[in-house]
């Protein structure tokens, strides 16, 4: 019987605040949520943003003054919501209003007069212009006289066209938290929202290997963009332009792959599996099918999956800009007939909308094998029943949406339906839709879902869309989407789609039931949920993700009731484990995991037989007694 993939831990980063113990989730429906939860959530938030502190067990304000704290953090409350979600462009990581760049322009001289300037001789360019004609000056300096005409870039600076984005909680820094040596911020993210996905567990990882051999681990973390800021690929493409000279680190830490290169090099010293499936937008989706399928084979026990980006640069901004893809200042304006733009309501999915909102986000899961996690006393936050992946066949543009993800979408329906049942899926099953925010998306998801839910006979398929709150984060936004998943099944409320007062009127509503409000439906009202995902070039994948209630169900089918009552004692600790991390962050008392130059294993530590490797410091060997998948084909 094939392993089933239960999420036993998820952490991460993104506009709604820290990942673990839902507290993201939580800003999403922070008006729906009894009081205790409320403040929970906003003291999280208010640490995440350098506000709050505990000092010898007293809660003090960022000043180191004594507060008491359900009063303090309630006046607070205008600034957390101001400093989180989607909002206007801040200028912690470049100022809005002033992006630099050159303006080309030829010099000439008057008529009659020479074109002469002084300059130090170490400006001068490598290879002289043979207009240029040089005399010495005192204290290493040249007068250059021109003969006719030269181009010059000249600086300049020009405001944003677009000024709304999905940005991490105001004053959150992740480079703050652990000796970041330079990091691109996408690197950043991932050492923050790995570390906080591991510590979710409530499990040692320590513990954990001693169950598992390390081959028998992997992870598959990435980013689609790659790492754009100056630190990483950005800097490595802008440096000589700007006269400066290019790191040994730009480029190296600017790979695609390099959130698991880093998961594995300075928080867990993994030895398993490794890499990353760059697919655009669907990229944590594809990087989970990967996960899953190691884990339903039986290669793999435990897979850590995920994605971190970093979009949000003046460069990437402009791109998309120009492709007409983004909300622009104008076009809110003119969209709302508003002097000044709606920022917060930048996005909004299948309604009036005028492009969707770039956002940043590092988002991980734990996946784990269901019988260690009923060995360990896991705690089950859900479970992955499949993934599927179709591209789009022949295309006229390569952006444009085809007929691939009407593929995945069904399939999907298909296999919750194999779990659930009929009732299941039609009742008890909602969509967490792509739904960027732009007018081509509306209409393309809408006919999609539509169609899909009328061929299944589901007669009114909730859809959520969490890009109306936080934006979208590209490779990571699929990863927002299962977080918000989990934190239903926790709390019992599915997000509305708030920025959005009305549906469009080309969108395909038949069989749909848009959620413009927070709708309560209880911690167990839904069974199943799709997450869907679309990206540019025909990358298209739909997850089904099943219930933590369904989940434990099928593992009592499979392993008997005293093993899952033996797995709810064990759960106890973790629980508390788990509560004891939590308060933790909030008190700002714990720290990212990072280690750099840790126990390095090297060659020396290395011992190998014919049937298995062992390696120094390491309790479980890895066997080289390896299956062979062809005895029939073999002598």
């Amino acid at each position: 019987m094939a392993q089933l993939p239960v999420i036993i831990g998820m952490g991460g980063i993104n506009p709604a605040g820290r990942t673990s113990l839902h507290h993201g989730y939580r800003r999403l429906v922070l008006d729906a949520l009894g009081e205790q939860d409320a403040l929970e959530t906003r003291a999280s938030l208010a640490s995440l943003m350098g506000l709050l502190k505990k000092n010898a067990g007293q809660w003090c304000d960022a000043h180191g003054t004594p507060v008491t704290l359900a009063p303090w953090l309630q006046a607070l409350d205008p600034v957390l919501r101001a400093g989180t979600l989607i909002r206007q462009l801040e200028n912690n990581l470049f100022d809005p209003l002033a992006l630099p760049f050159h303006k080309r322009a030829t010099l000439h001289a008057d008529p009659g007069t020479p074109l002469c300037f002084v300059l130090r001789r170490q400006h001068l360019p490598d290879t002289l212009p043979a207009s240029w004609h040089l005399s010495e000056l005192p204290d290493g300096m040249v007068r250059v006289q021109v003969d006719g005409c030269f181009d010059v870039l000249t600086e300049s600076v020009h405001a944003s066209e677009v000024n709304s984005a999905g940005q991490l909680p105001s004053g959150f820094d992740p480079k703050s938290l652990y000796p970041s040596r330079n990091h691109p911020r996408g690197l950043q993210m991932t050492i923050f929202g790995a570390s906080d996905a591991l510590q979710s567990m409530g499990i040692a990882w320590e513990d954990l290997l001693a169950h598992v051999a390390p081959d028998q681990i992997a992870v598959y973390a990435g980013s689609c963009m790659t790492q754009l800021d100056y630190n990483g690929n950005g800097g490595l493409l802008q440096a000589r332009l700007l006269g400066r000279k290019v790191t040994s680190k730009q480029l190296p830490l600017g790979f695609a792959e390099m959130p698991a290169d880093f998961i594995n090099a300075y928080i867990l010293g993994n030895l398993g599996t490794t890499g990353t499936q760059v697919a655009a937008c669907a990229t944590f989706l594809y990087n989970l099918r990967q996960g899953i399928r190691d884990i339903q084979n039986g290669s793999h026990r435990v897979v850590i999956v995920g994605t971190s980006e970093a979009p949000i640069t003046p460069e990437v901004i402009e791109g998309y800009a120009a492709m007409g893809a983004l909300a622009s200042d104008e076009a809110l304006r003119a969209l709302d007939n508003l002097a000044t733009p709606d920022h917060a309501r930048a996005c909004r999915p299948f309604g009036n909308n005028v492009g969707f909102t770039l956002a940043e986000s590092a988002q991980f899961a734990i996946l784990c094998a269901d019988d260690l996690a009923v060995a360990l006393g896991a705690t089950i936050l859900g479970a992955v029943n499949d993934v599927f992946v179709n591209a789009d066949g022949y295309k006229k543009s390569i952006a444009s949406p085809g007929a691939g993800n009407y593929i995945t979408v069904a399939k999907a329906a298909a296999a919750t339906r194999n779990i659930v049942g009929e009732r299941g899926l039609q009742q008890r099953s909602y969509i967490q839709a792509h739904g960027t925010g732009t007018p081509q998306n509306r209409v393309t998801e809408s006919h999609i879902l539509s169609t899909v839910a009328a061929s299944f006979g589901i007669p009114n398929w909730p859809v959520a869309a969490l890009k109306a709150q936080i934006g979208h984060s590209l490779a990571s936004s699929a990863g927002d989407q299962l977080a918000g998943a989990l934190g239903l099944w926790r709390y019992g409320i599915l997000p509305g789609i708030l920025s959005t007062d009305r549906i469009a009127d080309d969108v395909h509503v038949a069989n749909l039931d848009f959620l413009l409000q927070h709708r309560d439906v209880g911690r167990e009202g839904m069974d199943a949920v799709l997450i869907n995902s679309k990206g540019f070039g025909g990358n298209n994948a739909t997850a089904s993700i099943l219930a933590p209630h369904v989940a434990l169900k099928m593992l009592e089918k499979k392993h008997g009731r005293e093993r899952m009552l033996e797995h709810a004692r064990r759960n106890e600790g973790v629980l508390a484990a788990t509560q004891a991390y939590d308060e933790g962050m909030t008190a700002g008392t714990i720290a990212p995991i990072y280690r750099f130059d840790h126990q390095v294993v090297d060659g020396a530590a290395v011992s190998i037989t014919s049937e298995a490797l062992h390696i120094e410091g390491i309790r479980n060997g890895i066997s080289l007694n390896i299956p062979n998948p062809y005895p029939d084909m073999c002598d």
